[in-house]
């Protein structure tokens, strides 16, 4: 039996191009978010984060493989929004005036009952700090632009250039938040090979 798979039924979001920037109608998915603020790089706050959307995913996964085997699924990439309270302010270089929302998207089969008993029993096991904050909601992105970096995730700049100047180009205006996939493991990549979508909603101008 194959296991469920969202990255390859959901391909046109999850696989883009890495030469060319294209656009995308990303439709309502469910979603296990954390919110919060600062540099991911240094504060504990994005930690806690990790360890409680990881420790609720695979809680759900196995609590489901238990319960149905036809519903084994692969977990899908962690995936992140990314904004400043004013958004012509939002600067790389500015990582400590981040605001964030972590996210790993689920199948239909995680259901808020299901949610709800996942995270008494991730409480019961290890209870990571973050686990109150943690939801199951649901994110429609609509119409988005998106590319393929390949790199380090310092490397950004050029490929966020690239987007922004291919919204303009087709006559869209940037809207809502920066969105990243991150669809490498970085302690088990190399940096050069490092491969993060890089998503931004956009508008008719």
């Amino acid at each position: 039996m194959s296991k469920i798979n969202m990255r390859k039924e959901l391909k046109g979001l999850y696989g883009p191009s890495a030469t060319g920037c294209s656009i995308v109608d990303a439709p309502p998915l469910r979603f296990l978010m954390v919110d919060g603020s600062g540099d991911p790089n240094t504060a504990p706050e994005f930690r806690h984060a990790m360890e409680a959307l990881y420790g609720l995913s695979y809680t759900l996964k196995f609590m489901l493989k238990k319960r149905d085997k036809s519903t084994d699924y692969v977990v899908m990439p962690l995936e992140g929004l990314w904004w400043a309270d004013d958004m012509s302010l939002f600067s790389l270089e500015a990582k400590g005036t981040w605001r964030w929302t972590m996210m790993i998207a689920q199948p239909e089969h995680v259901t808020p009952e299901l949610f709800a008993e996942a995270a008494d029993e991730l409480a019961r096991k290890k209870n990571p700090p973050a686990l109150a904050k943690a939801r199951l909601d649901t994110y429609h992105e609509g119409l988005s632009a998106q590319v393929m970096h390949i790199g380090p995730y310092a490397d950004e700049r050029p490929t966020i250039e690239k987007i922004h100047r291919f919204i303009e180009e087709q006559g869209y205006a940037r809207r809502g938040k920066h969105h990243e996939i991150y669809l490498s493991d970085p302690s088990r990549t190399a940096p050069e090979k490092l491969r993060t979508i890089i998503r931004q909603p956009i508008s008719r101008g």
